[in-house]
């Protein structure tokens, strides 16, 4: 009896290995979601529920012994692939590579249209803080995350990554900028990057609003008044920039106010943060759109004003509402900007 009894342990033995090691059931690749907290019995039993494996008794106990002291199969989403055996699915559970998901935000969203982009995301969890972070505060990139990651972790990665990138950039900036802590620093980064979405004009419109700032002149740019407007929100797609808006009073109008607004606008990405911190060096104090998408530069008032007539010019003859404001600093008379506006003088600024 004895020796029967060792003859059937031994074959049952053989079999649960042999079942474990042998190809599965699973007819086709499918996801698999281990929850947190969840142990062997019950990862076992809802492998063998979903198809995946023929025998959950099987799959928990030799699981069990292939697992060193200290392991364990761990929470995430995977993908079985079909015919996967026990071996195979113990293996991938044990290693945590579980499927990986993404969620972008372009550089120059504000902190609020951040928000929104992961409220909508299906797979993140939790809630957003009820206190939006400071705004330029969040790195625009792309953040990779495992089923079961809390949108607060994003956050928290996105505002390290920021800081990170701030100080670098910050720590290597020109010498000479006008410009006295990180925070006015990301503000005009911010402004760079509303203003143009065109890599190589980046350093050139830094070094115009730089100028401007250098010469107490009012920066002018169309982003700020929308800003003001509408806050993080962002202006409707289908509502345009009014002359009527350049003279609302706002505290981040920057047609109305001196210097910079209180805080950035959006946040910025690498480009228009290292364009900030080493611009071109150039005299101009100017520039309107050029019909293409991009812009043309000017150092003096008479080239600016001639450059806005060729594009009024331009939106004329395309039917554009004249009554929809320059896109760039507009027409001016000498003290329009808040600064009386004299020839440059052949240097560099400082």
């Amino acid at each position: 009896m004895t020796v029967l009894v060792c003859v059937l342990a031994v074959i049952g033995f053989y079999y649960a290995t042999s079942t474990y090691q042998s190809p599965g059931p699973l007819q086709t690749n499918t996801n698999f979601i281990v929850r947190n907290g969840a142990g062997l019995a019950e990862i076992a039993s809802n492998l063998e529920r979903n198809a995946i494996i023929s025998d959950a008794r099987i799959f928990r106990y030799l699981t069990a012994t292939h697992l060193a002291a200290g392991e364990s199969l761990k929470a995430g989403e995977y993908e079985i692939k079909a015919r996967a055996s026990m071996s195979d699915i113990m293996e991938l559970l044990k290693s945590g590579k579980s499927i990986l998901y993404s969620v972008s935000f372009p550089e120059g969203l504000t902190v609020r249209q951040m928000f929104d982009r992961m409220l909508q995301d299906p797979v993140l969890e939790g809630d957003l803080p009820a206190a939006l972070p400071a705004e330029g505060s969040l790195r625009p990139d792309t953040y990779k995350f495992s089923r079961g990651t809390k949108r607060s972790e994003i956050i928290e990665q996105m505002a390290a990554a920021q800081q990170k990138l701030v100080d670098q950039i910050w720590d290597k900036r020109d010498s000479s900028l006008p410009l006295r802590s990180k925070e006015e620093f990301v503000t005009l980064a911010s402004i760079v990057e509303k203003e143009t979405g065109i890599p190589d004009e980046r350093a050139h419109v830094a070094s115009v609003f730089l100028n401007r700032l250098g010469k107490g002149m009012r920066l002018q740019s169309d982003p700020t008044i929308i800003y003001g407007l509408f806050g993080g929100e962002g202006k409707p797609a289908d509502r345009p920039i009014y002359q009527s808006d350049l003279k609302r009073d706002t505290p981040y109008n920057t047609y109305v106010i001196k210097g910079l607004p209180p805080t950035p606008i959006a946040n910025p990405g690498k480009d228009a943060l290292e364009a900030v911190a080493n611009p071109w060096k150039t005299q101009d104090l100017y520039f309107v759109a050029d019909g293409t998408g991009g812009h043309v530069f000017a150092a003096t008032l008479e080239e600016h004003n001639a450059n806005v007539k060729r594009w009024r010019k331009l939106e004329a003859d395309k039917g554009s509402d004249p009554n929809i404001a320059v896109d760039g600093q507009p027409e001016e008379q000498p003290g329009d900007s808040g600064a009386t506006v004299v020839p440059p003088k052949k240097k560099k600024i400082n």
